[in-house]
């Protein structure tokens, strides 16, 4: 994400006259946490064909679009989401995030490492941990902590509420956090991912299909 929310804002208001930099600006910036959270979902092989359909759906119904940094990356994950899970009715699977919880449990961590399991959420190896927690888990995980949504955003996102979520991440990240001790390789991880965003406004939602001409990923 750009770490000016107000340029990212501008970038899409910009993108909604037409602007096809600015539409670059904002893919750029939003694409590659959109990407991982596509990934818990649908796993590696079809990740990146449901995130161009779900980034030629933004393009789509962009201009109907209203709010700033945070309303976007949430309406841009609610319309992930929804391709996502067409994708996995139409292929007849299911989703590629769940697991055993089981496996996850019974392990005293040796410290509150709730936060370093944050820090290292930026590392492929622990993102490819999250497929292993509970799906209400990982999917919370995700989009408070990589997608960087707010507990009411991500709450609107999943149809749940927001206290539901807080909660499902906070658990989510306890056990990642068993397992990133169990795993080496995965631990030391960065300090680039903030902490998960706070809500600072009344949610703003869009609606309608518009025919802004689509824009694929070759143009980004």
């Amino acid at each position: 994400m750009l770490g000016d929310d107000a340029e990212l804002t501008a970038a899409v208001l910009a993108a909604q006259d037409g602007d096809e930099t600015a539409f670059r600006t904002v893919y750029r910036a939003v694409h590659p946490r959109l990407l991982g959270y596509v990934r818990t979902l649908v796993g590696d092989p079809d990740a990146e064909d449901v995130a161009s359909e779900t980034w030629l759906q933004i393009a789509r119904d962009l201009e109907r679009f209203s709010g700033d940094a945070d309303r976007f990356r949430g309406w841009a994950a609610r319309i992930a989401r929804n391709r996502a899970l067409d994708h996995i009715r139409m292929r007849g699977r299911r989703p590629a995030i769940g697991g055993d919880e089981t496996e996850l449990t019974g392990r005293a961590a040796e410290s509150d490492t709730a936060g370093e399991a944050m820090e290292a959420l930026a590392t492929g190896r622990t993102l490819s941990l999250i497929a292993r927690l509970p799906q209400e888990q990982a999917e919370a995980v995700v989009l408070r902590v990589v997608v960087g949504l707010d507990a009411k955003t991500a709450a609107e996102t999943l149809g749940k509420r927001p206290g539901a979520v807080r909660t499902a991440a906070h658990r989510g990240l306890k056990r990642l956090a068993e397992l990133l001790g169990d795993d080496p390789e995965s631990v030391g991880g960065l300090d680039a991912l903030p902490p998960p965003r706070e809500p600072r406004g009344p949610a703003v939602t869009s609606a309608g299909v518009t025919h802004m001409r689509a824009r694929t990923q070759k143009d980004m």
